[in-house]
């Protein structure tokens, strides 16, 4: 902690158990008004968090806070994380893959909400902490012993769509193959039947998103793609309604369908106009997205009912399927 410590305003801190309300006003006022400007005292502040047992309610909103104006917006370029400081961000908060606790966490996903842009594997690390705490118990977020290894609850799918809807910044509206690798192994290893119904809808909607825009289909956002809707009540549910307006005239639609009124209507149609030339292309499942998805479904041998669901849409929304997974498609027609 020298960089920090070296400092007068904050020497006390050394020799102290808890973090107390004045210890934070006399860090925001004396020593980081202007913010965190420099990666070490980044780190001893972390450090000062991973060292004391007793910290009162108003640190960790202010080491949040201030490490993620230092990941995000003190180093170049302003508001783009970049992959050296995610790799630092990764390696700071964590041990042996694993989260050190929940104030880490939610800075994690914090940054993710503030950034512009980010390295795609930050947004699956993220979503790796919540894989790991609903399949194998471990990890900051079973704190409380309120989670239950091998079920996947409201709470914890909301957590999931909250990373992704963080990680949907610039260019970063279709789900990454590292997301989507994340989010079948919690389908893999969750019981099917017992998770929470909204488990369902974000895993088919979020998966069925980044097989169509392997194929050159490109959402208008994560928001909408992954917005929530009561739409799993029943396993025979209607496959079109998952996107809700979007998809109501099919992939091709889907621009087309989040047009707004408010002057946002002529560039919508200006960017259709461009790309017509790429929709014969882009409702294709390709040779590469049908081979993922064939390989994930069949490693087991058995078509889950949430797999199931997600080949019915893409059955339905693809204008043709490669070969790879056609007899997937077939069987749940």
């Amino acid at each position: 902690m020298g960089e920090l410590f070296a400092a007068a305003p904050v020497a006390g801190l050394s020799s102290k158990d808890r973090i107390d309300p004045e210890d934070v006003l006399l860090l925001r006022r004396d020593v980081f008004r202007d913010g965190v400007v420099t990666r070490g005292e980044a780190e001893a502040l972390l450090a000062l968090d991973a060292s004391r047992s007793e910290k009162c309610a108003e640190w960790p909103i202010f080491l949040i806070e201030a490490i993620t104006d230092f990941i995000v917006h003190q180093e170049a370029p302003a508001g783009y994380i970049s992959a050296d400081n995610a790799d630092w961000l990764i390696e700071a908060i964590s041990r042996d893959g694993v989260v050190n606790s929940l104030t880490e966490l939610e800075l994690l996903i914090h940054a993710l909400e503030k950034a512009r842009s980010a390295p795609e594997h930050l947004s699956a690390y993220a979503l790796s902490q919540v894989a790991q705490a609903v399949t194998d118990g471990s990890g900051p977020l079973v704190e409380g012993g309120k989670l239950t290894p091998g079920l996947i609850e409201r709470a914890e799918v909301e957590l999931l769509r909250r990373i992704l809807f963080a990680f949907g910044g610039d260019g970063n509206s279709a789900i990454t193959r590292a997301e989507a690798d994340v989010l079948f192994s919690i389908n893999d290893r969750t019981v099917e039947e017992m998770n929470d119904p909204a488990w369902s809808e974000l895993f088919v909607k979020a998966i069925g998103s980044h097989v169509l825009a392997g194929s050159g289909y490109q959402a208008a956002s994560r928001q909408e793609a992954l917005r929530h809707e009561a739409l799993f009540e029943t396993a025979d549910v209607d496959i079109g309604g998952f996107f809700g307006r979007m998809v109501s005239g099919g992939v091709s639609g889907i621009l087309k369908g989040i047009a707004a009124t408010d002057g946002l209507e002529n560039a919508w149609a200006e960017r259709n106009a461009a790309r017509d030339r790429e929709w014969a292309a882009a409702a294709h499942v390709n040779e590469t997205e049908a081979r993922w998805l064939a390989e994930k479904i069949g490693r087991d041998r058995l078509i889950h009912e949430n797999e199931r669901v997600l080949l019915a849409f893409i059955g339905r929304e693809a204008a043709s399927v490669h070969p790879e997974l056609k007899p997937l498609i077939d069987k749940v027609a």
